[in-house]
């Protein structure tokens, strides 16, 4: 079963019917329950999209986020070394725009293999991971 990586960007547009990639998310959604693929992430983007969902959407967002997640979303928690390699990217790429949930995914990502993203944040390529536009062989 292969495995790909879960974002905000993803889970948002999942929620967010005026999100301009909710269509492609719904798809691919449908689409990852009909192949062997797992879906996971870490515990920072559960947190990063709880709070954007909360804040813009509403709390009844959140339950539905977290009944997409809970059974589908592989959480994986964020260890001390992890979050310090994170944050030194973070410090060293000087960048407002990729943040320390972006630095701990790719860290993750890397340190676990998975080259695959369910992501909608153009950083994700930048960064040499590729988002997944179609179920199938990459």
């Amino acid at each position: 079963m292969s495995a790909v990586y879960c974002d905000t960007s993803a889970l948002y547009a999942l929620l967010d019917r005026s999100d301009s990639n909710a269509a492609s998310a719904a798809k691919l959604w449908e689409e990852f329950a009909d192949e062997p693929t797992s879906l996971v992430t870490i515990n920072y983007v559960v947190l990063e999209a709880v709070a954007l969902v909360q804040a813009r959407l509403g709390m009844e967002a959140v339950a539905a986020l977290r009944s997409l997640v809970d059974p589908f979303v592989s959480v994986h928690y964020v260890d001390a070394a992890l979050h310090l390699a994170a944050l030194e990217q973070v410090v060293s790429l000087s960048r407002r725009a990729v943040s320390l949930v972006d630095c701990a995914s790719f860290a993750f990502m890397r340190q676990h293999g998975i080259s695959r993203a369910f992501a909608f944040d153009r950083h994700f390529g930048e960064f040499g991971f590729h988002p997944v536009r179609t179920i199938g062989p990459t």
